[in-house]
Parts: structure tokens; sequence; C-alpha cells
């Protein structure tokens, strides 16, 4: 072999040895860099961790960390309060927000309040001459002014509120399909037609699956074809058709809040944005969201405002709702200021067998009569309940059968203590608890409970 192929081997080799020296020293600088990489990440989870735990830990942690909350934020917020006002699109040119709800919501208590205002509320100074644009309810048609509702909703109520939200039919419809089909109990059969707004409500009394469309159909409905309406226990026409909207709102909401639906919050919030008049300022608002996402309706007290329709020759033949202004101050102060009621009863040395956060009746179990309704095929079902109830103490009145139902509904008909009615849920061991107080008091037991599949 000559002298110059043994140098180009020579050479060779020495190339191949840098180049191994090379990578290994870029492996080791690789490895070093990985290392670095792995320790921040670490270091960076271990710090997002915490935060989420002092941030009050689970998703709802997760999630105000993710928007730059820390463990002070929450407190720091106080009680959102909104004026929703439901404005119908089917009539070009017309504005009435036939429906009024003050709703709050509270990210510290995870309390929230949703008070109905009658449409019909007058807000003039003479009834005997009434008009009727003096309806609360005509205020923003006229104006297009919304602080003049808020105005007006103040001055019946004695709240502060500050911020309005008009929500339009197209919300509604939309944001149900978003997260539903919403699960309802419907309260009553529902068979009405108006052909001049191609209006066509058709729904049956029980546990129905509604959609977009059927919810703004649902929350239209006062009365059927042939006149009649609302049970008289659940609250006749425009009473039951305020507990009916926000009944199905409270479905709504707890919908909404489930956890699969988290991801659809960029398609809810887009909803929003298309459909809503609000002076409510997004920065507001996302402040509570990560709370909200904890919130349970079982923690949602609803009402609406009471007060009398006066005979129509007391009111220049105009159909108006008066409110009556002492109890709409208490009712106010029980759902908002619960603290000052309790306050006064101290002051006052005076105690109450009234829970009047919940504005229901504290009865013994042995006192609360109970019907007991089988939706199921399972004949057990109606025997074992009945047997859990009686053990407690409970008096089950009377037993039948009912159509089929999927979900188990717990009717409170007399005012029955909140107290009282979670206990009978417990008793069950499932159950959906429905107010069913307000009104006429024409049922002949406290609470009527229908057994559902979802009974084991």
């Amino acid at each position: 072999m000559n002298n110059n192929n043994i140098n180009k081997r020579q050479n060779t080799n020495a190339r191949k040895q840098n180049t191994k020296k090379k990578t290994k020293k870029k492996m080791k600088m690789w490895k070093k860099i990985l290392l670095i990489i792995v320790l921040i990440l670490v270091i960076a989870g271990s710090v997002f961790a915490y935060k989420v735990y002092k941030n009050g830990g689970g998703l709802s942690g997760m999630l105000a960390t993710v928007v730059g909350h820390d463990e002070n934020t929450k407190k720091n917020l106080g009680e959102l309060q909104v004026l929703l006002m439901g404005v119908s699109t089917d009539q070009e040119g017309v504005a009435l927000t036939d429906t009024i709800i003050v709703a709050s919501y509270n990210p510290n208590t995870q309390k929230a309040v949703l008070l109905s205002i009658p449409r019909d509320s007058f807000t003039g100074t003479n009834t005997k001459k009434a008009v009727a644009s003096d309806k609360i309810n005509a205020i923003y048609n006229i104006t297009r002014d919304p602080m003049k509702t808020v105005e007006a909703v103040n001055e019946l109520t004695g709240l502060d509120l500050q911020y309005y939200a008009i929500v339009q039919t197209e919300a509604l419809i939309e944001l149900v399909d978003a997260v539903g089909p919403i699960e309802y109990y419907v309260p009553t059969t529902m068979d009405y037609d108006d052909t001049s707004q191609d209006l066509h409500i058709q729904f049956e009394e029980g546990l129905q699956e509604i959609d977009g469309q059927g919810a703004e159909e649902l929350l239209r409905f006062r009365k059927n074809n042939d006149g009649t309406s609302f049970p008289p226990e659940y609250g006749d026409n425009d009473i039951g058709r305020m507990r009916n909207q926000r009944e199905f709102i409270t479905a709504v909401i707890e919908q909404t809040v489930k956890l699969e639906n988290i991801t659809k919050l960029g398609t809810i919030l887009d909803i929003a944005s298309r459909n809503l008049i609000t002076n409510v300022d997004f920065n507001v608002l996302k402040d509570y969201l990560p709370y909200a996402v904890e919130f349970s309706t079982e923690n949602l007290q609803t009402a609406s405002l009471p007060g009398s329709v006066p005979s129509l020759n007391q009111t220049n033949n105009v159909s108006i709702f008066v409110i009556d202004e002492e109890e709409a101050e208490q009712l106010v102060k029980e759902l908002f200021y619960p603290e000052e009621l309790t306050q006064e009863g101290t002051s006052s040395g005076n105690t109450t067998t009234n829970e009047t956060s919940n504005n229901t009746t504290t009865t013994s179990s042995s006192n609360i009569k109970i019907e007991v309704l089988n939706g199921t095929d399972d004949g057990k079902s109606l025997q074992e309940v009945v047997n859990k109830l009686k053990q407690e103490g409970y008096n089950v009145s009377r037993t039948g059968t009912t159509t089929s139902t999927s979900k188990t509904v717990i009717a409170n008909k007399k005012e029955v203590s909140t107290t009282a009615m979670n206990d009978i849920k417990e008793i069950v061991g499932t159950g959906t608890i429905s107010d069913m107080s307000s009104g006429g008091n024409s049922s002949k037991v406290d609470v009527t409970i229908i057994i559902g599949k979802d009974y084991k």
C-alpha cells in the first residue's frame, strides 16, 4: 500500500473520530437543554398547581388561574346583579319586554336569585287614569333606552341595579341548541295557535327534551286555545308564565354549567356577543366566569314580585298589575338582604318558624302529606319509596301510578320548608325538587313525588 493511500485512510479515520466527538458533545448539550426544559416545566407546573390550589382547586381554581386571578380576586368580587329583558323579534318595530327578570349571583356564597317583574306592572301615578304605556314592558319599546326600565325596576323593588342585558329571541334559540336539548318537566299540556304570528305551541305535560325553537314557544305560552292556562296551584296566566320562564331558565343554567359544556364557552360567548344588548363589560363578566362553573341550581332562589290585578272599571279599562309595596319590600329583603332580616329579628327578640331566605314554612315530618306516583315499569319502586318515607316519620297519604317518566320529580305544593324538601330528596335518593307552591292551594297534599326511571 503506497503512502498516499495510507495518509488518506488516516485522514478519514481522524475525521470520523472528530465527528463522533462532536456528536457526543452535541448529545450532551441537548441532554442538558432537555433537562433544563424539564426542570422549567416541573417548576412552572408546580407554581401553576400551587396557584390553582390557592384559588380553591378543581376546575374553578384552574380557570381562575388561567385568567390571572389570585386568592384575593374572588374575595373582592361583589354580588353581580343584572336586569334581564327578553325581547321577541317576531314583530317588526315592536320591542315589548314581556320577560323582565332581576338576576343576581354571588361567587363567594354561590347563591343566586331570579326575581320576575310582571310585564303589566304599573309604573304610572294614577291607576284610575292608566294607559298601556304605563306598563313596565312598554318602557323600552317607547324609549329604546334600557336604563329607563332599570330605573323603573329600581323604583318598584328598592334595588340599585346598574347593569342590564336585553336578550333577543335568537339568543335563546341558539344557546339552547348549543348546550341542549334541555330536559324539562313541562308543567301543563300546552295547545295554542296564533296564525298572525305563525306561532304554534304544542306540548304534553311531563318530562320533555326542549330544543331552541321549542324553548321560544314554551316561554311564550300563557293560555290554551280554549282559554285554560296553567293549573291554579302552579299559578294561572301570567303568574304561571313567569314561573315557567324562571324554572326553564334554571334548567338551562344547570345544563350550561355542566363540565362537558365548558369546551363550548367560546360558542356561548359568540352567541351572547351577537344577540345581547348589554352594558356589562366583558372584563367584569370574565372575573365571575371561573366561579360560575361550580354553581349548583340548588342554591338558586326564584320568585315573582307580589301584587294584584284590579278590575278594569278601576283602571280606565286597562289591564295592569299593581305591586304590593309592603310585600315587595319584604320579599326583596328575603332574597337580596337576608342579613337585615336576621338583624331585625335579633334586635326585636322575636323568633319565627319561617325560613325567610327561602320564603317557606317549616313543618314537622308527620304533618307533611305526601303523594307518591310511580312513573316506572317496576311496581317495587313505589313500595320501596313509601316504606322509606314512613320509616322516617312522613305521612304518605296517597299512592298511584302515572305516565312513564325518566327523571324523578319531587314537587313542593304547599310551601314545605327547604330543609324538609331536601330531607325527602335524601330519603328517596334522587330527584329534582320543583316548587309548585305559588298561586292557589287547591292540592290536597303537601308534596307529590313522581318516581322516574332514574330511581335505583
